[in-house]
């Protein structure tokens, strides 16, 4: 196993396609293909099921995508030490939503406080519409937020993961043990709504698209109710990989299960008013977040 086996592996599975892949690392879909086949056969294990929608990571791909984000992100870091007595300095408001801020920037914070300690990142928590207006007034710099949410003209958005959105079960549920389920069957199970974020009306969306309707049982905000309401066999949802974790608070296991049906990802990225000048640290910020999702790294 090799870097460059970590690099394809972590690039097909953000974007979701061999085709993507190829076209974000400048390289052949065939290079793409033989490499995470190689990485499979080093690790034994099956990590994507091949759909005709694209790859699909499986339970071992989620359980190893993190890990080889680590060492692609540790390996960036060190090549970055030099940054890190940058000059660039300044004060920069940062605003984030409720789902970003719990299950993406903190790491990502802490990475831009050592690689440039003389800005100050003052960060706000908001909603999608606040957002979206102290954008447009000047009264935050930037957002990290969820972008396919984001509506307003005059706000320039770039999208740096693309989380998929699965079923979540308890264990032992049947869904477990059949093939892909569809949002008819989903529909005749209790349903956990979350709300918290607009997932509400993201998941509706879905669903009318598809002329069913959830059966749902109850609304929350929290992320972690639904998490533990699921594990205990009060409902079912469906929820994107970015906040999900195998296990509840209660230590009771959670699985995922792929539906038949084309669920849209959520789309996390930066917002920015598209008049606005950007500082220097404002570019910092944005060239470290696109160096890290966007950009082929570690070519070896």
């Amino acid at each position: 196993m090799n870097f460059k086996h970590l690099k394809y592996f972590v690039a097909t599975a953000d974007t979701g396609q061999v085709s993507r892949a190829a076209k974000l690392l400048s390289i052949s879909q065939s290079s793409v293909t033989s490499s995470v086949r190689e990485l499979e056969a080093h690790l034994g294990t099956t990590l994507f099921e091949r759909r005709a929608q694209g790859m699909e990571l499986t339970k071992a791909g989620r359980e190893f995508l993190q890990a080889a984000r680590d060492i692609l992100e540790k390996i960036e870091a060190a090549r970055q030490i030099d940054q890190s007595s940058s000059e660039i300095n300044g004060t920069l408001t940062l605003a984030a939503s409720y789902t970003v801020i719990g299950y993406f920037l903190p790491y990502h914070l802490g990475r831009l406080t050592q690689l440039y300690p003389g800005i100050d990142i003052q960060v706000v928590e908001l909603n999608r519409q606040s957002i979206e207006q102290q954008l447009l007034q000047a009264h935050i710099d930037m957002a990290v937020a969820l972008t396919s949410n984001i509506q307003r003209d005059g706000i320039e958005t770039v999208t740096l993961l693309k989380s998929p959105r699965r079923l979540w079960v308890p264990a032992g549920h049947a869904f477990n043990t059949g093939p892909e389920v569809s949002l008819a069957r989903i529909a005749q199970e209790p349903y956990i709504m979350l709300t918290v974020d607009e997932a509400a009306h993201s998941s509706m969306k879905y669903w009318n698209r598809h002329n069913a309707s959830p059966n749902i049982k109850l609304r929350t905000s929290s992320v972690e109710a639904v998490r533990s309401l699921v594990a205990n066999g009060q409902g079912i949802t469906i929820l994107s990989d970015m906040v999900y974790r195998p296990w509840s608070l209660e230590g009771r296991r959670i699985e995922i299960v792929q539906t038949d049906v084309d669920i849209p990802t959520m789309d996390v990225g930066l917002a920015s008013n598209k008049t606005k000048v950007a500082t220097p640290a404002m570019k910092a910020v944005k060239t470290y977040f696109t160096n890290t999702f966007l950009s082929p790294k570690l070519q070896f």
